[in-house]
């Protein structure tokens, strides 16, 4: 898998290219600024990029702004972006488009997991850590349908944001296939949500909802 690297420390970038390279991939380019990572997906023609959100040259989030025009020019690419912050701006507009991952560094813990999650989004699937759904949710009004979901729902909510399947699901909870398939049909029934079949496809419907009943 090709993959070209946005990340404006030093440190953090030449670790994370060493880490790929070991894993079988190939790092095509490596970024240090927000133009320069445009300009090199654009060059190398990557299958994922890995970008952090808050590079130069405003050091805000000058990475998910170039991440949406690459989405643009690049339809079918996997992006993934890192940032040590929860930043929901432009999340739900890439990721309603499939082929993208948001995940936090401090809690990126396992190597394996993380590597499976860049595999996921390049295939065009969907990965974002259960704090940026838990920060989505909690801004909601007590009004709002989301207010109505379960403690329980919730859990299993933020997992399908992850791009677990009910499988994966039901192993994290400790819970039965089966009872996980109940909360997500629940979940689903309680958000007007209907007709999604992969994991992947009903976490784009529910951020999609959660986008369109910001407050």
């Amino acid at each position: 898998m090709r993959v070209v690297i946005g990340e404006d420390s030093a440190l953090f970038r030449e670790g994370l290219a060493r880490l790929l390279a070991d894993a079988g991939y190939e790092v095509v380019a490596k970024a240090q600024d927000a133009p320069g990572l445009v300009a090199a997906v654009d060059a190398a023609d990557p299958d994922l990029v890995i970008a952090d959100i808050r590079m130069p040259p405003d050091h805000t989030d000058d990475g998910a702004r170039a991440a949406r025009r690459i989405r643009d020019a690049h339809p079918g690419l996997g992006i993934v972006l890192l940032s040590q912050h929860v930043e929901t701006r432009h999340s739900v507009d890439l990721v309603s488009r499939g082929g993208f991952g948001y995940l936090l560094k401090d809690r990126v813990f396992d190597v394996d997991d993380f590597l499976d999650t860049l595999r996921r989004v390049a295939a065009g699937g969907s990965a974002l850590d259960p704090e940026v759904v838990s920060r989505l949710i909690g801004v909601r009004r007590a009004a709002d349908p989301l207010a109505s979901l379960s403690a329980r729902e919730r859990e299993v909510l933020a997992l399908m944001a992850e791009g677990r399947t009910n499988v994966g699901i039901a192993r994290r909870l400790y819970l039965t296939d089966r009872t996980v398939e109940t909360h997500v049909s629940s979940i689903l029934a309680k958000l007007g949500l209907h007709g999604s079949e992969e994991d992947h496809r009903r976490v784009l419907a529910v951020l999609l909802y959660l986008n369109r009943s910001r407050t």
